[in-house]
């Protein structure tokens, strides 16, 4: 095989296939007709000797051998797209493509204020803003599908850049006529028996809160587990429990009925702008991190 004769527009037709299932989807993401689509893929199987799809009464089933040449094609598209991205951020500076990634409460509590302020210093750039599993969001980072994400620290990965930008404790939201809201600090030993709301296993700060009842001897009830402050303090509202939370996060939740208690032991939930460690962060990316930075700097909660 000449592996110059390899060309960027029949891996794309490949890599888009693979990607929707069809060759009339891929022609459309394309903007090329199904026909030419089609040979270029004809073209491709020839030149590297071996069948990337089965075919299944017309349908396109990719091999084994056609699934590793798609992680490897999807990775160099990506790496291809970031290029076309930097130039047009050398170009221009305020003119390019920010990809975010955050969790979902992030995006609905802390994120709509810095993007706006972002926003009105870059006005033409365009911001994606994606939520995914940790494991998910640290792997788009660290292979730069996205330009950077916030994370709770540590992530634990050497190509990884964490910056930190902000970190609170955990509190306890429930009704205000739950009788232990008339103690201006509550302790696991307190909770005992009572309906906890917690987010779900395999985040760290539920780790965190396990940990911090075990060593206290208590069993926490947990009724409702959930993967979002919003939908624990939304369900603390409805008097289904008390809602063991990042203060920072519920403090965009708070709703007449509702109030904040301390935790103790303090528990904190450190936050970072990680970006990958395997080359440097954009520009772009840069200005994002010194826009966040400063909105914590400014931040100011009231106390409880």
């Amino acid at each position: 095989m000449n592996e110059d004769l390899l060309n960027l527009k029949a891996l794309r037709a490949f890599y888009e296939i693979v990607r929707t299932g069809s060759v009339t989807a891929a022609a459309t993401r394309i903007g090329m007709s199904q026909p030419a689509v089609s040979r270029q893929l004809a073209q491709l199987e020839a030149l590297i000797g071996f069948e990337l799809f089965h075919r299944d009464h017309g349908r396109l089933v990719p091999t084994q051998d056609g699934l590793l040449l798609y992680e490897e094609v999807s990775l160099s598209l990506n790496g291809f797209q970031r290029i076309q991205s930097l130039v047009s951020d050398i170009s221009g500076f305020r003119i390019g493509h920010l990809k975010l990634v955050a969790p979902p409460s992030f995006c609905e509590g802390i994120l709509p204020d810095i993007v706006a302020a972002f926003s009105a210093r870059f006005p033409r750039v365009r911001i994606s803003v994606d939520s995914h599993s940790r494991e998910v969001a640290k792997s788009m980072i660290a292979t730069r599908t996205v330009d950077g994400g916030f994370l709770i620290v540590p992530v634990n990965r050497d190509d990884l850049r964490e910056d930190p930008v902000c970190n609170n404790e955990t509190v306890c939201v429930l009704q205000a006529d739950n009788p232990l809201a008339s103690h201006r600090t509550l302790t696991p030993k307190m909770l005992r028996g009572e309906p906890l709301i917690l987010l779900g296993y395999g985040q760290n700060s539920r780790a965190t809160i396990d940990s911090s009842f075990s060593r206290a001897g208590v069993q926490p009830d947990a009724r409702i587990e959930t993967h979002t402050v919003s939908s624990a303090c939304a369900f603390a509202a409805r008097g289904l429990g008390v809602a063991l939370v990042n203060r920072l996060l519920a403090e965009f939740y708070m709703r007449p009925g509702l109030v904040m208690r301390r935790f103790e032991p303090i528990l904190s939930n450190e936050y970072a702008f990680v970006t990958s460690s395997l080359s440097t962060p954009s520009r772009l990316a840069t200005e994002f991190l010194k826009e966040t930075k400063h909105y914590f700097a400014n931040k100011n909660l009231p106390e409880l």
